[in-house]
């Protein structure tokens, strides 16, 4: 490994690393969206509905990554739904990731005491009321540690998008090997990188862990 193979990578390097939190991002904030609204009509009180979210729950986590952005980027045109490659890389990622967001709001909302809904409803507030200003801030603490730990997943996931040629972390290394042959600062640049995004976020993860970990809600 030379020193000026990195300096002259590490530039490339860091301009594929930020589109790899830029997908990261993307994909955290659209997956937790859907994942919240899975989680609640999963606990909808219409039989019919909570059996069609969970199949398709069950569905999306039964499929490798992978398969959903080969689908989303090359099955759909042919149904006139075109996407380009970061779009079906965010999209692709974040459908996935929301099945696993839904089980993790779920469980932090089933967490809480039933006694909370009755209080609520004692004091004259609505459902959305209840559930936006007394459960979901309760729950919250109790998904916060499995939530975080999925966010390190999406980071490492988002590797996934060089499948489809999102010029990412990892695309931009293969390109860089392919073109100098020098695969073991190359690749041994790109395990760094990742490590660099990836250990603040499990620090963060274990630090949530300790504070709220084994269900302490107060």
């Amino acid at each position: 490994m030379r020193w000026s193979d990195v300096v002259e990578f590490v530039p490339i390097l860091l301009k594929g690393a930020g589109i790899s939190v830029f997908i990261t991002i993307s994909c955290l904030l659209l997956s937790t969206a859907l994942g919240l609204v899975w989680a609640l009509l999963k606990m909808s009180r219409f039989a019919a509905v909570r059996r069609a979210v969970a199949t398709l729950i069950n569905v999306v986590r039964g499929l490798p990554m992978i398969v959903l952005l080969f689908y989303i980027y090359f099955v759909f045109p042919d149904i006139h739904l075109r996407l380009d490659a970061l779009e079906a890389s965010i999209v692709g990622l974040a459908f996935g990731y929301s099945t696993y967001v839904a089980e993790i709001i779920r469980s932090g909302i089933e967490s809480v005491d039933p006694g909370q809904y009755e209080a609520a409803q004692s004091l004259g507030m609505g459902k959305v009321k209840t559930m936006t200003r007394v459960i979901l801030p309760q729950a919250i603490k109790v998904a916060l540690p499995p939530y975080s730990n999925t966010l390190v997943s999406m980071l490492k996931d988002s590797s996934l998008a060089s499948t489809i040629t999102v010029a990412e972390m990892t695309r931009e290394g293969s390109l860089i090997a392919a073109a100098t042959f020098q695969n073991l600062t190359v690749y041994t640049l790109v395990a760094i990188g990742y490590l660099a995004l990836s250990l603040p976020l499990m620090g963060l993860t274990r630090h949530l862990e300790r504070r709220f970990g084994k269900h302490k809600v107060k």
